[in-house]
């Protein structure tokens, strides 16, 4: 997924509010802004991929501040707030008739938390209004391939999930137990260092994913979405070996919609900008589970 002309001014801004989260010091902030604005001038092109501009950006933020989690008290704050949250949610697919219904409940519940994310442009949402949207995600699924995700779930011996967002992974826990249901073995990958608001083994285990999944493990990068020739050996492994690939949030549909797959990928994802959503052909903020096959 390549860049549009307003991803420019996106990696700016969302570079500056994370700047403020990272540091009060002025001549650092603005030592950040001026290696941002490097950053462009190299790299934005028509062939950039927003999620690499983001990961170098978060990098330059994190080692010029000297800051390494610059979004720690929000997730921290995402993770509580999500956790209290998710037993309406769980009800509601518990109360689902059948193992189908069960599975579209739990996937919409899980598209719904990729809306826990911050600082982008002209994204804004309150965890308030979370039960709301749980409850009315139906009519914001704009992609609707939930049926077809599920028939290739039925017959996967081997699934790996990848995470996004803190908090958002609390919701993550009920679409991997209806995998589990399935007879799958579940793999849940997440970040192995901090970067944006990304859920990483710490976020996992306040969550209690790890009661939930067969392993957790970390994709070995920091990257935003999927960089393969970041990933440690042990995730290169599993990835490539997964007969299904589960992926949540912009950050991997615009990474992994630029590779050749050999498995089939489900992407479930909110779209919280206007590149993302042109690239899907749908309206922002809008509820997309689609079925990328090889």
């Amino acid at each position: 997924m390549k860049v549009e002309a307003e991803c420019a001014a996106c990696v700016l801004q969302r570079g500056y509010l994370e700047t403020e989260k990272a540091t009060d010091n002025p001549s650092l902030q603005f030592k950040v802004m001026s290696a941002l604005i490097n950053l462009l001038t190299k790299e934005f092109k028509p062939t950039a991929v927003a999620a690499y501009l983001g990961t170098q950006r978060d990098r330059i933020i994190k080692e010029v501040t000297g800051n390494p989690d610059p979004y720690a008290k929000t997730k921290q704050i995402s993770n509580q707030r999500a956790v209290e949250i998710l037993p309406l949610a769980k009800n509601m697919v518990l109360k689902e008739p059948s193992a189908e219904s069960r599975f579209r409940r739990a996937c919409l519940c899980s598209i719904v938390g990729n809306i826990i994310e911050f600082d982008i442009p002209d994204h804004a949402f309150k965890f308030d209004d979370l039960k709301k949207l749980i409850r009315g995600a139906e009519e914001d699924l704009a992609i609707d391939e939930i049926q077809e995700i599920f028939n290739q779930a039925k017959k996967a011996k081997r699934i790996l999930y990848l995470t996004d967002n803190a908090g958002e992974i609390a919701f993550d826990t009920l679409l991997v137990q209806e995998l589990k249901r399935f007879g799958a073995n579940v793999t849940v990958a997440v970040k192995s260092k901090p970067i944006l608001n990304d859920a990483t083994i710490e976020d996992a285990e306040y969550v209690g994913m790890h009661n939930v999944a067969d392993n957790v493990i970390t994709t070995g990068s920091d990257s935003v979405g999927l960089i393969l020739e970041e990933c440690s050996k042990e995730f290169l492994k599993l990835y490539n070996s997964a007969d299904l690939v589960v992926a949540k949030g912009m950050g991997h549909a615009e990474t992994l919609t630029e590779l050749n797959l050999k498995t089939p990928h489900a992407l479930l994802l909110r779209t919280k900008c206007c590149p993302v959503a042109n690239f899907f052909g749908v309206d922002r903020n809008k509820n997309v589970a689609k079925l990328m096959m090889p």
